[in-house]
C-alpha cells in the first residue's frame, strides 16, 4: 500500500475531527479524497458512473470528483443485457468500451455489473418472448454460456470482479425469480449455477459475486433467509461464487437496534459461509424525512454513519461503492422520488459538487476502520 506524501499529509491532518468538521469545498491538497481514505485501510472506494446525462464520466465536472474521490468505477447500466443484447445474436459494446477505456486512462479500476439480472422486467423484451425451440434448456444453456463467455473474453484481464447473478432472491418471500432463460433451463437454479461456472471458465482470475439488496430496515427478514438459502446452495453444490455484493440503498434513519441485530446476525452467517463482502451500490434514501435540508443531512449522514462502523468492521469487506456521487444524476431522483417533490439528498455531494455530511460520515468510517491484512 503506497500514499502520496499529499495524501499521507491528508491522512494525518483528517483524523477522527472529519465528521466533526463543517461542510465545505474540498481542496484536493487539503483533503484526503475517499479513495485515498479506503486505501489506507487496504480498502477500495468508488462510484457507479452512467454513459450520458449530467453524471457521466463524460461530463467535466463529474469527471474530475471522481477521479479525484474514486479508486474503481462501475457501469450504472452500459454492461446489462438490455444495453449490450439488442438481439439474440448479436452484441453490441459500443457505450461500456467507451467507459471501460475511460477508466484505464484514468488508472480506474471496473466493475462488471452484471453478467446477469434475474428478473423479467430487467431483460430485453425480446428474450421474454424468445422461442427456445424443440430442445429449450440446450438453446437456453447455449445462450447464457455464450454470453457470459463473451462478455469476459472480451474484457479479460480489465476486469476483476463482476456481479455475475443480481438479484434472484424475490424480496416479498425470499423464493427465487423465474425469468424465460430460466424456465427454458429447468429451472433458476440450474441458471445461475451455469452463468457463475461460465464465469469462473471464463474469467479464472476474477471475483465473482452474487448480488442483491437485502437490507437492515423491518421487513426484510424473507429475503435475508431467501438469500442465506442460496448462498448454502452456492456452497453445497460447489457453485464457485466468491463474494456477496451488498447494495445498500439504505432507508432513513438508523432502524431500531432489534433490526440492527438481525442484520449483523445475517452478516455472521454469510462470512460464516467463507464469502467476502463488498457495498455495491451505497446511498441513503430520505423520502420519508422531513424537508428541512439541514436536519435531513444529519439524519442521512448518521444512518451512513451506523451503518458504514458496522459493515467496515468486518475484514472481509474490502470493496464500497456508491450508486452515483452527486445528488441531481442519483437513480432516487426519479425510481424513488419524494412525495413532496423536492430533490433526495442520498449522495455524497449535493447537485452544487459540495461535500456534504454524508460525504464526511464515509471520510470517517474509512478513518476509523480497522486496517485490512
Amino acid at each position: 500500500m503506497k500514499l502520496t506524501r499529499r495524501e499521507g499529509l491528508g491522512l494525518l491532518a483528517a483524523g477522527g475531527a472529519l465528521l466533526a468538521a463543517p461542510v465545505r469545498a474540498l481542496a484536493e491538497e487539503a483533503v484526503p479524497s475517499l479513495a485515498a481514505l479506503a486505501r489506507a485501510k487496504g480498502m477500495r472506494f468508488g462510484s457507479a458512473v452512467s454513459g450520458g446525462g449530467g453524471g457521466s464520466w463524460r461530463n467535466p465536472r463529474y469527471a474530475a470528483l471522481i477521479e479525484r474521490e474514486c479508486a474503481v468505477l462501475v457501469a450504472e447500466n452500459e454492461m446489462k443485457w438490455q444495453a449490450i443484447r439488442p438481439t439474440a445474436t448479436t452484441f453490441d459494446f459500443t457505450a461500456f468500451d467507451a467507459m471501460i477505456d475511460y477508466a484505464a486512462q484514468q488508472g480506474l479500476a471496473m466493475r462488471g455489473h452484471n453478467l446477469l439480472w434475474h428478473r423479467p422486467k430487467w431483460m430485453p423484451r425480446w428474450l421474454e418472448a424468445h422461442d427456445f425451440g424443440a430442445r429449450p434448456a440446450t438453446a437456453a444453456a447455449a445462450m447464457m454460456t455464450n454470453h457470459v463467455e463473451t462478455v469476459c473474453a472480451r474484457y479479460k484481464g480489465r476486469i476483476l470482479s463482476y456481479d455475475v447473478v443480481n438479484e434472484t432472491v424475490l424480496p416479498e418471500d425470499g423464493t427465487l425469480a423465474q425469468t424465460a432463460l430460466s424456465k427454458a433451463m429447468g429451472g433458476t437454479v440450474a441458471l445461475v449455477d451455469l452463468a457463475f461456472h461460465t464465469a469462473r471458465a471464463a474469467a479464472p482470475g476474477a471475483e465473482l459475486v452474487y448480488n442483491d439488496y437485502m437490507s437492515w430496515e423491518p421487513g426484510n427478514a424473507a429475503h435475508r433467509k431467501g438469500v442465506l438459502q442460496l448462498l448454502e446452495g452456492f456452497r453445497k453444490r460447489g457453485t464457485p461464487v466468491d463474494a456477496l455484493g451488498i447494495q445498500s440503498h439504505l432507508v432513513a434513519p438508523v432502524p431500531g437496534a432489534a433490526e440492527r441485530r438481525d442484520w449483523q446476525r445475517f452478516i455472521d452467517e454469510v462470512v460464516a459461509m467463507g464469502y467476502g463482502l463488498l457495498i455495491t451500490e451505497f446511498d441513503v434514501r430520505d423520502k420519508d424525512l422531513p424537508a428541512d435540508v439541514a436536519g435531513r443531512d444529519r439524519v442521512v449522514a448518521d444512518t451512513a454513519k451506523a451503518y458504514c462502523e458496522m459493515m467496515f468492521g468486518y475484514p472481509q469487506l474490502k470493496e464500497v461503492l456508491a450508486w452515483g456521487m452527486v445528488d441531481a444524476y442519483s437513480w432516487l431522483q426519479g425510481f424513488e422520488p419524494r412525495s413532496d417533490g423536492i430533490e433526495a439528498r442520498g449522495c455524497p455531494y449535493g447537485s452544487d459538487y459540495r461535500p456534504k455530511l454524508l460525504r464526511e460520515a464515509l471520510a470517517a468510517a474509512f478513518a476509523q476502520a480497522p486496517a485490512r491484512t
